[in-house]
Protein backbone atom coordinates (compact mmCIF):
# COMPACT_ATOMS: atom_id res chain seq x y z
CA UNK A 1 0.00 0.00 0.00
CA UNK A 2 1.54 3.32 -1.16
CA UNK A 3 0.62 6.61 0.63
CA UNK A 4 0.66 10.18 -1.13
CA UNK A 5 2.25 12.37 1.19
CA UNK A 6 2.76 15.76 0.73
CA UNK A 7 6.73 17.02 1.71
CA UNK A 8 6.41 20.02 4.12
CA UNK A 9 6.64 23.38 2.79
CA UNK A 10 10.15 25.16 3.26
CA UNK A 11 8.18 28.13 1.49
CA UNK A 12 7.58 30.56 4.79
CA UNK A 13 10.60 29.19 6.94
CA UNK A 14 12.33 32.70 7.04
CA UNK A 15 9.05 34.26 7.56
CA UNK A 16 8.56 31.77 9.99
CA UNK A 17 11.42 32.17 11.83
CA UNK A 18 11.68 35.72 11.81
CA UNK A 19 7.73 35.82 13.10
CA UNK A 20 9.57 33.34 16.03
CA UNK A 21 12.83 35.41 16.54
CA UNK A 22 10.85 38.89 16.37
CA UNK A 23 8.91 38.13 19.75
CA UNK A 24 9.55 40.04 22.82
CA UNK A 25 12.45 37.40 24.11
CA UNK A 26 15.90 36.44 23.68
CA UNK A 27 16.27 34.17 20.37
CA UNK A 28 16.06 30.97 21.19
CA UNK A 29 14.36 31.72 24.84
CA UNK A 30 11.88 29.10 24.51
CA UNK A 31 13.38 26.62 23.71
CA UNK A 32 12.27 23.34 22.12
CA UNK A 33 8.59 25.57 21.82
CA UNK A 34 9.97 27.43 19.21
CA UNK A 35 11.34 24.31 17.39
CA UNK A 36 7.86 22.80 17.69
CA UNK A 37 6.14 26.22 16.69
CA UNK A 38 7.92 25.96 13.68
CA UNK A 39 7.36 22.67 13.09
CA UNK A 40 3.69 23.34 13.43
CA UNK A 41 3.36 26.43 10.91
CA UNK A 42 5.53 24.18 7.77
CA UNK A 43 3.00 21.59 8.09
CA UNK A 44 0.13 24.14 8.50
CA UNK A 45 1.71 26.22 5.70
CA UNK A 46 1.80 23.08 3.56
CA UNK A 47 -2.44 22.48 3.40
CA UNK A 48 -3.04 26.43 3.84
CA UNK A 49 -0.25 27.76 1.88
CA UNK A 50 0.09 30.70 4.58
CA UNK A 51 1.60 31.00 8.47
CA UNK A 52 -0.14 33.68 10.45
CA UNK A 53 -2.30 32.32 12.71
CA UNK A 54 -1.58 28.32 14.17
CA UNK A 55 -4.38 26.05 14.90
CA UNK A 56 -4.63 23.18 17.26
CA UNK A 57 -8.07 21.37 16.18
CA UNK A 58 -9.89 18.62 18.30
CA UNK A 59 -7.36 17.05 19.00
CA UNK A 60 -7.80 13.15 19.08
CA UNK A 61 -6.01 10.48 20.94
CA UNK A 62 -6.82 6.93 19.48
CA UNK A 63 -5.72 3.93 22.32
CA UNK A 64 -5.05 0.87 19.48
CA UNK A 65 -5.51 -2.96 21.25
CA UNK A 66 -3.82 -6.35 20.39
CA UNK A 67 -2.88 -9.73 21.61
CA UNK A 68 0.29 -11.31 20.90
CA UNK A 69 1.02 -15.06 20.58
CA UNK A 70 5.15 -14.42 22.45
CA UNK A 71 2.93 -13.52 25.29
CA UNK A 72 2.61 -17.18 25.76
CA UNK A 73 6.41 -17.63 26.22
CA UNK A 74 6.41 -15.57 29.65
CA UNK A 75 7.94 -12.27 28.54
CA UNK A 76 5.27 -10.38 30.37
CA UNK A 77 4.12 -9.68 34.02
CA UNK A 78 0.49 -10.40 32.93
CA UNK A 79 -1.16 -12.97 30.86
CA UNK A 80 -3.05 -11.69 27.74
CA UNK A 81 -6.03 -11.89 29.40
CA UNK A 82 -5.45 -8.86 30.96
CA UNK A 83 -5.44 -6.82 27.33
CA UNK A 84 -9.18 -7.15 27.22
CA UNK A 85 -9.89 -6.44 30.90
CA UNK A 86 -7.67 -2.70 30.50
CA UNK A 87 -9.57 -2.45 26.82
CA UNK A 88 -12.62 -2.48 29.25
CA UNK A 89 -10.98 -0.27 31.65
CA UNK A 90 -10.57 2.65 28.75
CA UNK A 91 -14.10 2.23 27.48
CA UNK A 92 -15.19 3.00 31.19
CA UNK A 93 -13.03 5.94 31.91
CA UNK A 94 -11.10 4.36 34.69
CA UNK A 95 -7.61 3.96 33.16
CA UNK A 96 -4.48 6.71 33.71
CA UNK A 97 -5.49 7.75 29.95
CA UNK A 98 -8.79 8.64 30.17
CA UNK A 99 -7.94 11.12 33.30
CA UNK A 100 -5.18 13.02 31.31
CA UNK A 101 -7.31 13.14 28.48
CA UNK A 102 -10.27 14.53 30.31
CA UNK A 103 -8.00 16.62 31.99
CA UNK A 104 -6.36 18.13 29.06
CA UNK A 105 -9.27 17.71 26.40
CA UNK A 106 -8.33 15.48 24.39
CA UNK A 107 -11.05 13.06 22.64
CA UNK A 108 -10.41 9.63 23.01
CA UNK A 109 -11.35 6.29 21.09
CA UNK A 110 -10.41 2.92 22.04
CA UNK A 111 -9.59 0.41 19.54
CA UNK A 112 -9.98 -3.58 19.48
CA UNK A 113 -7.25 -4.15 16.84
CA UNK A 114 -7.62 -7.76 17.96
CA UNK A 115 -7.87 -9.19 21.61
CA UNK A 116 -8.31 -12.42 22.75
CA UNK A 117 -11.94 -12.07 23.64
CA UNK A 118 -14.08 -8.77 21.82
CA UNK A 119 -15.18 -6.61 24.39
CA UNK A 120 -18.77 -6.49 25.31
CA UNK A 121 -20.96 -4.60 22.95
CA UNK A 122 -22.24 -2.12 25.27
CA UNK A 123 -18.78 -0.71 25.82
CA UNK A 124 -17.77 1.50 23.24
CA UNK A 125 -14.94 0.35 21.27
CA UNK A 126 -14.32 0.50 17.65
CA UNK A 127 -14.08 -2.81 16.61
CA UNK A 128 -11.10 -3.12 13.55
CA UNK A 129 -10.05 -7.11 14.91
CA UNK A 130 -7.36 -8.60 12.68
CA UNK A 131 -7.61 -11.67 14.61
CA UNK A 132 -8.19 -12.78 18.04
CA UNK A 133 -3.49 -12.58 18.75
CA UNK A 134 -1.09 -12.79 16.72
CA UNK A 135 0.90 -16.26 15.86
CA UNK A 136 4.41 -16.42 18.35
CA UNK A 137 7.04 -14.32 16.40
CA UNK A 138 10.04 -16.30 17.58
CA UNK A 139 8.15 -19.60 15.65
CA UNK A 140 6.75 -18.42 12.96
CA UNK A 141 5.34 -14.86 11.26
CA UNK A 142 2.95 -13.16 13.71
CA UNK A 143 0.67 -12.37 10.97
CA UNK A 144 0.39 -12.95 7.16
CA UNK A 145 0.58 -9.96 5.19
CA UNK A 146 -2.77 -9.66 4.05
CA UNK A 147 -3.51 -8.73 7.41
CA UNK A 148 -1.38 -5.68 7.30
CA UNK A 149 -2.91 -4.78 4.01
CA UNK A 150 -6.33 -4.96 6.07
CA UNK A 151 -5.34 -3.14 9.34
CA UNK A 152 -3.67 -0.34 7.00
CA UNK A 153 -6.98 0.05 5.41
CA UNK A 154 -9.06 -0.19 8.73
CA UNK A 155 -6.68 2.45 10.17
CA UNK A 156 -6.62 4.74 6.48
CA UNK A 157 -10.36 4.98 7.20
CA UNK A 158 -10.56 5.51 11.08
CA UNK A 159 -7.98 8.47 10.15
CA UNK A 160 -10.23 10.14 7.67
CA UNK A 161 -13.05 10.08 9.94
CA UNK A 162 -11.15 11.71 12.39
CA UNK A 163 -10.22 14.40 9.98
CA UNK A 164 -13.15 14.68 8.65
CA UNK A 165 -14.90 15.65 12.36
CA UNK A 166 -12.21 19.03 12.67
CA UNK A 167 -9.07 17.55 13.94
CA UNK A 168 -5.32 18.66 13.22
CA UNK A 169 -3.40 16.60 15.32
CA UNK A 170 -3.66 13.24 16.58
CA UNK A 171 -1.59 10.95 18.79
CA UNK A 172 -1.74 6.69 19.66
CA UNK A 173 -1.75 4.72 22.44
CA UNK A 174 -1.45 1.40 22.60
CA UNK A 175 -2.41 -1.74 24.69
CA UNK A 176 -1.24 -5.39 24.41
CA UNK A 177 0.49 -7.97 26.89
CA UNK A 178 3.80 -8.41 24.90
CA UNK A 179 3.92 -5.87 22.59
CA UNK A 180 7.28 -4.39 24.58
CA UNK A 181 8.72 -7.54 22.98
CA UNK A 182 7.30 -7.01 19.44
CA UNK A 183 8.19 -3.66 19.62
CA UNK A 184 12.02 -4.74 20.51
CA UNK A 185 12.19 -7.07 17.68
CA UNK A 186 11.12 -4.62 15.05
CA UNK A 187 13.61 -1.70 16.73
CA UNK A 188 16.52 -4.97 16.52
CA UNK A 189 15.44 -5.49 12.63
CA UNK A 190 15.25 -1.94 11.37
CA UNK A 191 18.36 -0.17 13.66
CA UNK A 192 20.17 -3.29 12.70
CA UNK A 193 21.35 -4.16 16.60
CA UNK A 194 21.07 -6.88 18.55
CA UNK A 195 18.34 -8.19 21.12
CA UNK A 196 20.07 -7.54 24.35
CA UNK A 197 20.06 -3.30 23.13
CA UNK A 198 16.61 -3.28 22.41
CA UNK A 199 14.96 -5.53 25.22
CA UNK A 200 14.18 -4.01 28.52
CA UNK A 201 12.10 -4.69 31.88
CA UNK A 202 9.12 -3.48 30.15
CA UNK A 203 6.47 -3.03 32.61
CA UNK A 204 8.62 -4.39 35.35
CA UNK A 205 9.69 -7.76 34.67
CA UNK A 206 12.32 -9.79 36.52
CA UNK A 207 15.77 -9.68 35.10
CA UNK A 208 15.27 -13.35 34.05
CA UNK A 209 12.20 -12.56 31.59
CA UNK A 210 14.48 -10.10 30.31
CA UNK A 211 17.09 -12.63 29.47
CA UNK A 212 14.12 -14.83 27.99
CA UNK A 213 12.86 -11.92 26.02
CA UNK A 214 16.30 -11.25 24.31
CA UNK A 215 16.21 -14.88 23.51
CA UNK A 216 12.87 -14.59 21.53
CA UNK A 217 13.82 -11.48 20.42
CA UNK A 218 17.07 -13.19 18.67
CA UNK A 219 15.27 -16.34 17.62
CA UNK A 220 13.21 -14.39 15.48
CA UNK A 221 15.69 -12.60 13.96
CA UNK A 222 17.43 -15.06 12.45
CA UNK A 223 13.91 -16.81 11.88
CA UNK A 224 12.54 -14.25 9.95
CA UNK A 225 16.06 -12.86 8.28
CA UNK A 226 15.43 -12.61 4.58
CA UNK A 227 12.70 -10.69 4.65
CA UNK A 228 13.50 -8.22 7.10
CA UNK A 229 14.70 -5.58 4.29
CA UNK A 230 10.92 -5.13 3.42
CA UNK A 231 9.19 -2.89 6.21
CA UNK A 232 6.06 -4.50 5.53
CA UNK A 233 7.39 -7.73 6.26
CA UNK A 234 8.73 -6.49 9.24
CA UNK A 235 5.43 -5.69 10.44
CA UNK A 236 4.14 -9.09 8.95
CA UNK A 237 7.24 -11.56 10.79
CA UNK A 238 7.34 -9.35 14.00
CA UNK A 239 4.52 -6.76 14.52
CA UNK A 240 0.62 -6.83 16.45
CA UNK A 241 -2.30 -5.91 15.08
CA UNK A 242 -1.92 -2.56 17.17
CA UNK A 243 1.21 -1.82 15.96
CA UNK A 244 0.26 -2.53 12.50
CA UNK A 245 -2.89 -0.16 12.59
CA UNK A 246 -0.80 2.66 14.64
CA UNK A 247 1.54 2.65 11.63
CA UNK A 248 -1.15 2.71 9.15
CA UNK A 249 -2.30 5.08 10.99
CA UNK A 250 0.86 7.52 11.08
CA UNK A 251 1.35 7.33 7.26
CA UNK A 252 -2.67 7.92 6.40
CA UNK A 253 -2.75 11.24 9.16
CA UNK A 254 0.48 12.90 7.05
CA UNK A 255 -1.34 12.00 4.10
CA UNK A 256 -4.09 14.02 5.61
CA UNK A 257 -1.74 16.73 6.58
CA UNK A 258 -2.57 16.32 10.46
CA UNK A 259 -0.24 16.64 13.15
CA UNK A 260 1.14 13.38 14.79
CA UNK A 261 2.16 13.40 18.36
CA UNK A 262 4.41 9.95 19.08
CA UNK A 263 4.34 8.26 21.69
CA UNK A 264 6.55 5.97 23.96
CA UNK A 265 8.70 2.54 22.73
CA UNK A 266 5.69 1.20 20.89
CA UNK A 267 4.23 3.96 19.06
CA UNK A 268 7.72 4.79 18.51
CA UNK A 269 8.83 1.48 16.93
CA UNK A 270 5.82 2.25 15.09
CA UNK A 271 6.83 4.85 13.64
CA UNK A 272 10.25 3.56 12.67
CA UNK A 273 8.74 1.40 10.30
CA UNK A 274 6.51 4.18 8.98
CA UNK A 275 9.08 5.98 8.00
CA UNK A 276 10.68 3.22 6.50
CA UNK A 277 7.98 3.06 4.27
CA UNK A 278 7.39 6.77 3.55
CA UNK A 279 10.01 8.62 4.87
CA UNK A 280 8.51 11.78 4.20
CA UNK A 281 5.71 11.29 7.83
CA UNK A 282 8.88 11.68 9.86
CA UNK A 283 7.75 15.58 9.23
CA UNK A 284 4.39 15.41 10.52
CA UNK A 285 5.89 13.84 13.96
CA UNK A 286 6.70 15.57 17.04
CA UNK A 287 8.02 13.39 19.27
CA UNK A 288 6.26 13.74 23.17
CA UNK A 289 8.72 11.83 25.30
CA UNK A 290 11.22 9.99 26.26
CA UNK A 291 10.29 6.53 28.19
CA UNK A 292 11.69 4.32 30.84
CA UNK A 293 11.84 1.57 28.74
CA UNK A 294 15.70 0.79 27.92
CA UNK A 295 15.55 0.91 24.00
CA UNK A 296 13.64 4.27 23.63
CA UNK A 297 16.12 6.67 24.22
CA UNK A 298 18.46 4.99 21.47
CA UNK A 299 15.58 4.48 18.84
CA UNK A 300 15.09 8.67 19.48
CA UNK A 301 18.56 8.93 18.93
CA UNK A 302 18.61 7.16 15.73
CA UNK A 303 15.90 9.06 14.44
CA UNK A 304 17.38 12.29 15.28
CA UNK A 305 14.64 13.51 17.02
CA UNK A 306 14.33 15.32 20.35
CA UNK A 307 11.46 14.31 23.17
CA UNK A 308 9.58 17.04 24.73
CA UNK A 309 9.44 15.29 27.89
CA UNK A 310 11.47 12.85 30.08
CA UNK A 311 9.80 11.99 33.30
CA UNK A 312 10.37 8.30 33.49
CA UNK A 313 7.05 7.53 32.24
CA UNK A 314 6.34 3.33 31.40
CA UNK A 315 3.28 2.54 31.41
CA UNK A 316 1.98 2.76 27.50
CA UNK A 317 -1.48 3.83 26.19
CA UNK A 318 -0.33 7.03 25.10
CA UNK A 319 0.07 8.73 28.67
CA UNK A 320 3.06 10.36 27.36
CA UNK A 321 1.44 11.84 24.81
CA UNK A 322 -1.51 12.95 26.17
CA UNK A 323 1.04 15.18 28.85
CA UNK A 324 2.79 16.44 26.22
CA UNK A 325 -0.12 18.55 24.69
CA UNK A 326 -0.37 21.75 26.72
CA UNK A 327 2.94 22.06 25.33
CA UNK A 328 2.19 21.63 21.25
CA UNK A 329 -0.83 24.43 22.65
CA UNK A 330 2.02 26.75 23.94
CA UNK A 331 3.91 26.76 21.29
CA UNK A 332 1.05 27.83 19.25
CA UNK A 333 -0.11 30.30 21.54
CA UNK A 334 3.08 32.29 21.85
CA UNK A 335 3.72 31.94 18.32
CA UNK A 336 -0.25 33.46 18.03
CA UNK A 337 -0.79 35.76 20.83
CA UNK A 338 3.03 36.89 22.11
CA UNK A 339 4.09 40.44 21.26
CA UNK A 340 7.15 41.18 19.12
CA UNK A 341 9.26 43.75 19.84
CA UNK A 342 7.91 46.40 17.88
CA UNK A 343 4.27 45.92 18.91
CA UNK A 344 5.26 45.96 22.62
CA UNK A 345 7.46 49.24 22.13
CA UNK A 346 10.28 47.16 23.68
CA UNK A 347 14.13 47.77 22.79
CA UNK A 348 14.88 44.73 21.04
CA UNK A 349 17.76 42.17 22.54
CA UNK A 350 19.35 40.30 19.67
Amino acid sequence: MTYSIQSVSTQFDQEIQATIDGKTKPLGALGQLEVVAKQLARVQATSTNKVDRLVIKKPQLIVFAGDHGVASEGVSIAPSEVTGQMVANFAQGGAAINVFCRQLGWQLSVVDAGILIAPEKELQVINQRLGTTTAPLHKTQAMPLEKVTQGFAKANQLIKQVKDKGSNLVAFGEMGIGNTTSASAIMAAIMQVCAKDTVGKGTGVTDEVVLKKQQVVEQALVLHKEKLSDPIQVLACLGGFEIVQITGAMLAAAQENMHILVDGFICTAAALVAIQINPTVKDYMIFAHCSGEKGHIKMLEWLEVEPLLNIGLRLGEGTGAALALPLIQASAAFYNEMASFEQADVADVV
